[in-house]
C-alpha cells in the first residue's frame, strides 16, 4: 500500500508543499545563526573588556554583597505580592462596575478604568511618593495596583462577555440573580480564557517593581546599583546587571510556567469537561409519550 506524499488540505490552512518547507527550513537557519552571531558577538565585546576576570567576580563571594542582593530580591518579592493580591482585588471590582446594570456606576468604573490605564506606572508612582508624600514601599505597590488593576478589569470584563451568550441565558431563566450568575456559571468558564492573559499582566508588575530603585526603595535593582556604586574597577554595572538579569528572568519565567501548569490541571480536570450523552436508540420513548 503506497501514500501519496503530496500534502493534503485541513479546515483552517493549506500545508507547506516541499518548496515551502524547504524555504522556511532555510529562514529558521539563518535566524538561528544571526542570533548565534549576536551572542558570540556580545561574549567577545565581554571578554575583549576583561568581564569575565576573578577581580570583577570576587566581591560576588562577600557575605554582605550576598546579604545586600537577598535583602533586596526579599523586598521585590514582597512588593510584588502586595501589587499582585491588590491589582487582582481591583480588578475585580472594577469590571463587577463595569458590568454593573446601574449607569452612574458603569459611567465612573470605565472613567477609572480608562484614566489609570492611560496614566504611565511611573507619573503614579512618583506622584504618590512626592505629592502625597507616601513611603516608598506603599507608594510603590499602590501605582502599581492602579495601573495593573485597570488592566485587569479590562481581561475580566471581557474574559466574562466571551462566555457563551445561551450560559448566560440558561441561568437566568433557572431563576438565578445576577450575582450568582457571574459568580457560579459566567467567571469560572472564563478562567480558561483570561489566565493566560492575567499571568502575563501579573509578569509586567513583577519587572515594574524595578521602578523602586527611583524612589529609594531597596529592592533588588536598587540593590544592584549600591554594589556597582562601590566596585572600584571599570564599567562596574555590567557584571551587576549579568547578576541580576538571570534573576528577574528567572521569576519571570517560573510565573509562566506556573500559568502553563493551573491551564493544563484545569484541562485534565474532569469537572471542566463535557459529559458525553449516549446517542438515542430506535426504540426510545419520550416522557408523556405513548407506547
Amino acid at each position: 500500500m503506497t501514500h501519496s506524499s503530496t500534502p493534503t488540505a485541513t479546515a483552517l490552512y493549506d500545508l507547506p508543499g516541499p518548496a515551502t518547507r524547504k524555504r522556511h527550513f532555510l529562514y529558521g537557519v539563518l535566524a538561528t545563526a544571526l542570533i548565534l552571531g549576536l551572542f558570540g558577538w556580545i561574549l567577545y565585546l565581554l571578554f575583549d573588556t576583561d568581564q569575565f576576570t576573578s577581580e570583577k567576580w570576587t566581591p560576588f563571594t562577600y557575605k554582605g554583597i550576598q546579604e545586600l542582593l537577598l535583602r533586596g530580591l526579599g523586598n521585590t518579592l514582597k512588593a510584588f505580592a502586595y501589587a499582585a493580591v491588590l491589582s487582582l482585588a481591583l480588578g475585580a471590582v472594577l469590571a463587577v462596575g463595569r458590568l454593573s446594570d446601574h449607569r452612574p456606576v458603569r459611567w465612573i468604573a470605565t472613567l477609572l478604568v480608562e484614566f489609570f490605564r492611560a496614566m504611565p506606572v511611573l507619573v503614579m508612582i512618583f506622584f504618590i511618593f512626592v505629592a502625597l508624600k507616601v513611603q516608598p514601599l506603599p507608594a510603590l505597590v499602590a501605582g502599581l495596583t492602579l495601573y495593573n488593576g485597570s488592566v485587569l478589569a479590562e481581561v475580566f470584563r471581557t474574559g466574562i462577555n466571551s462566555v457563551e451568550r445561551g450560559q448566560r441565558e440558561a441561568a437566568y431563566a433557572l431563576g438565578m440573580r445576577k450575582t450568582q450568575v457571574t459568580t457560579h456559571v459566567l467567571a469560572p468558564q472564563a478562567v480558561r480564557a483570561m489566565l493566560p492573559t492575567i499571568i502575563s499582566q501579573l509578569v509586567v508588575a513583577l519587572k515594574d517593581t524595578s521602578l523602586g530603585y527611583l524612589i529609594t526603595y531597596e529592592e533588588f535593582l536598587h540593590a544592584g546599583k549600591l554594589i556597582a556604586s562601590n566596585l572600584d574597577y571599570d564599567l562596574p554595572f555590567i557584571p551587576v546587571v549579568m547578576v541580576i538579569s538571570p534573576i528577574y528572568i528567572g521569576m519571570c519565567m517560573l510565573l509562566s510556567w506556573f500559568a502553563t501548569w493551573v491551564a493544563r490541571r484545569q484541562r485534565r480536570n474532569p469537572k471542566t469537561e463535557g459529559t458525553g450523552v449516549a446517542a438515542a436508540e430506535p426504540g426510545t420513548v419520550l416522557p408523556g409519550r405513548l407506547q
